[in-house]
């Protein structure tokens, strides 16, 4: 009995010395990540904004992008869709003057399957919705005009449903 309490407290201190250091590595690390995170979300905005955008602010979960002027030129907003083959796909949307009309989209979160589903991120992909009104988004199989990725339509509609959950973010 005295063997298996001297295992038990041995263990439990060996658990509580592990804890405290993931606590402070954790402690250490949140910041870092959280202000990348900031970053790349930033970056992603002023990436997706119109080429006339000469300065980015953000309010109320929107980035705005204004000409050299002053007047707005472009929006920018976060959509997300939990219809991705691997789960939940998040875009940052970029947007005309209009809030209607998209610029285009840079992927902040996928775990789609590798060389089918990740080409959502793709040129030849994303191209296809520059100009287009967010809300009438959807793939040819379902009465639109998106080419959908070969073997992939489900990661192509959920594309499209993000972006019009940006669009209504607007």
């Amino acid at each position: 009995m005295k063997k298996i309490l001297s295992l038990v407290v041995s263990l439990t201190a060996i658990a509580g010395v592990c804890a405290a250091v993931l606590a402070a590595v954790n402690a250490l690390t949140a910041k870092p990540i959280a202000d990348m995170l900031e970053k790349k979300t930033q970056d992603a905005a002023r990436a997706v904004m119109p080429p006339a955008v000469a300065t980015v602010e953000l309010k109320d979960g929107v980035f705005i992008g204004r000409d050299a002027s002053g007047a707005i030129a472009g929006y920018a907003a976060k959509g997300a869709d939990p219809g991705g083959y691997g789960g939940d796909i998040e875009l940052m949307v970029g947007f005309e003057a209009d809030k209607k009309t998209v610029v285009c989209y840079k992927t902040l979160k996928a775990a789609e399957t590798p060389g089918l589903g990740m080409k959502l991120g793709s040129p030849e992909f994303s191209a296809q919705f520059a100009g287009k009104n967010a809300a009438s988004l959807k793939v040819r199989k379902d009465g639109g005009d998106i080419e959908a990725i070969t073997s992939a339509t489900i990661t192509s509609r959920a594309v499209c449903k993000a972006i019009a959950a940006a669009a209504a973010a607007l």
